[in-house]
């Protein structure tokens, strides 16, 4: 491997972002964050919305620093999460700021597209992705039917990775793996189906040049060179879904692994050759999302750190405590007092994510907790035997048998979950890398430079790189007696 390579990634998530230097040096890769700010969210008109110029300004104020300090970057990778997307007019210009996948405007509306569009089994078996009410497909079923004006006057839809890129670059392109998550691409031919843009009132013609990973987007433009100081750099198609990216980063030797991304979602899934769709897995409702190299993803979303951010910050003797300590003290609570399903409807975005829990608790007849710490302990503990039954759904429909647990994203840093993944699921945890996203990203431009040339030697490089945290399964029948008692409470 050359050395000394430099590249320039923004990672953005649905709480906050980040712009960081990768430098690629004797195969190892070595991460600076330079920019950390919040991603805010935006209530306004009844309706919740991303700043998508804050965003870009993030960015500008990144690659400044980048001409400042005249690091040499080779290249520009964004990822973001999935689902929502930008409208963009006639004269090039954005319209509006893009809608938040946590707008209440698709509620009961895949329901009611399965009734006056095209059935639900139908789409599946076109899709093969897991159906939530915020996919790209019901978010535009939605604001065709409330005439949304941005809507009716736009030439081309661009996921937000690519808005963000077509900022820099003035280029539209159509990335593969953030394309896949709208429920309007089919894993088998690659493309999105023009049949499901009929029914939204779009065609191909709406959506930008389709774009695989790390293939070249386009250069900065002439003005954002100008405003950072910058050449012309070019910006790559990374895995443009941050799930991609970081899937792209597990640092495994073995391919009969699972994943885990723990962050505000935590998804888990296998890497498979081909899209696994079926009746099996129409009934456990998993998705088939695009990974790099060809690769499908099969997974399955679960709400994740979300439940414990939230409360978190709802309990003033907790949200300035440091994370260590508050784990300490969950760990002290009684194990399995309170059970909760984590992915129920009334914890997507409730005004108390406390009482929401409360609330669950006193329906489903389960010890009520008190404290931030039991709090905590009940959503470690509900997470874990969650992620136990999405383990043993992907152990049935994966076409291998799977040795191996490998977590990453911020929540990997979570001794305690980890732990507890561990002996709920039965098999060994690896933990880590915490930034897998951003190492994914700069990764999957390094192949675009000609530095790595494959997934193998990629991965290879991240495990030189970085030493996962291994954790053991213990108390199996502790575990297992839970799992009985989890399962009676969320049938």
């Amino acid at each position: 491997m050359k050395q000394d390579k430099c590249f320039f990634a923004v990672d953005l998530g649905a709480t906050s972002g980040r712009t960081i230097i990768g430098t690629l040096t004797d195969e190892k890769i070595v991460l600076e964050e330079l920019t950390r700010f919040n991603n805010e969210l935006i209530e306004t008109g009844d309706h919740i919305y991303w700043d998508i110029y804050a965003l870009y300004n993030e960015i500008i104020k990144g690659l400044r620093i980048v001409a400042q300090r005249n690091l040499p970057i080779e290249s520009i990778g964004i990822d973001t999460w999935g689902c929502d997307f930008v409208f963009v007019g006639n004269d090039g210009e954005l319209m509006r700021n893009p809608l938040a996948y946590r707008d209440s405007h698709t509620e009961g509306a895949m329901d009611d597209y399965f009734k006056n569009a095209i059935g639900k089994k139908e789409v599946y078996d076109i899709t093969g992705i897991q159906f939530m009410n915020f996919n790209s497909l019901f978010q535009l079923y939605t604001m065709k039917k409330a005439e949304n004006t941005a809507l009716q006057c736009a030439k081309t839809v661009l996921f937000i990775p690519d808005a963000l890129s077509y900022m820099l670059t003035g280029k539209k392109v159509c990335e593969y793996t953030v394309a896949s998550t709208s429920q309007m691409q089919n894993p088998r031919t690659g493309e999105l189906d023009k049949q499901l843009l009929k029914s939204v009132g779009l065609d191909l013609h709406n959506f930008g040049k389709p774009i695989r990973p790390s293939n070249v987007v386009g250069v900065l433009n002439e003005q954002v060179q100008r405003i950072t100081g910058l050449g012309a750099i070019p910006v790559v198609a990374v895995a443009g879904h941050d799930t991609a990216s970081a899937v792209a980063a597990v640092p495994s030797t073995s391919a009969h692994f699972a994943y885990l991304s723990s962050g505000t979602w935590s998804l888990m899934g296998i890497e498979t050759s081909q899209p696994i769709i079926n009746e099996r897995s129409y009934e456990l409702n998993f998705t088939n999302e695009g990974g790099i190299e060809g690769t499908t993803r099969l997974l399955k979303n679960i709400c994740g750190m979300w439940l414990y951010e939230r409360v978190r910050k709802e309990w003033d003797e907790a949200k300035s405590r440091p994370h260590a300590e508050l784990m300490k003290e969950a760990t002290a609570c009684e194990p399995f007092r309170s059970l909760i399903m984590p992915d129920d409807t009334r914890f997507a975005n409730p005004e108390s994510m406390t009482n929401a829990i409360q609330d669950y608790c006193k329906a489903h007849g389960e010890p009520v907790p008190e404290s931030y710490a039991q709090l905590f302990r009940c959503i470690f503990d509900s997470l874990a035997l969650r992620y136990k039954q999405v383990f043993g759904w992907l152990q049935e429909l994966a076409p291998y048998p799977i040795d191996t647990l490998h977590i990453i994203g911020g929540g990997s840093q979570n001794a305690l979950l980890n732990q507890f993944t561990a002996n709920a699921i039965g098999v060994d945890v690896y933990a880590g890398p915490q930034e897998a996203t951003a190492i994914g990203n700069i990764m999957l431009q390094a192949k675009a430079a000609g530095i790595v040339k494959d997934i193998r030697q990629m991965r290879a490089s991240i495990a030189k790189s970085f030493t996962p945290q291994h954790f053991i399964p213990q108390d199996r029948q502790q575990w297992d007696d839970a799992y009985q008692r989890y399962l009676e409470i969320v049938k």
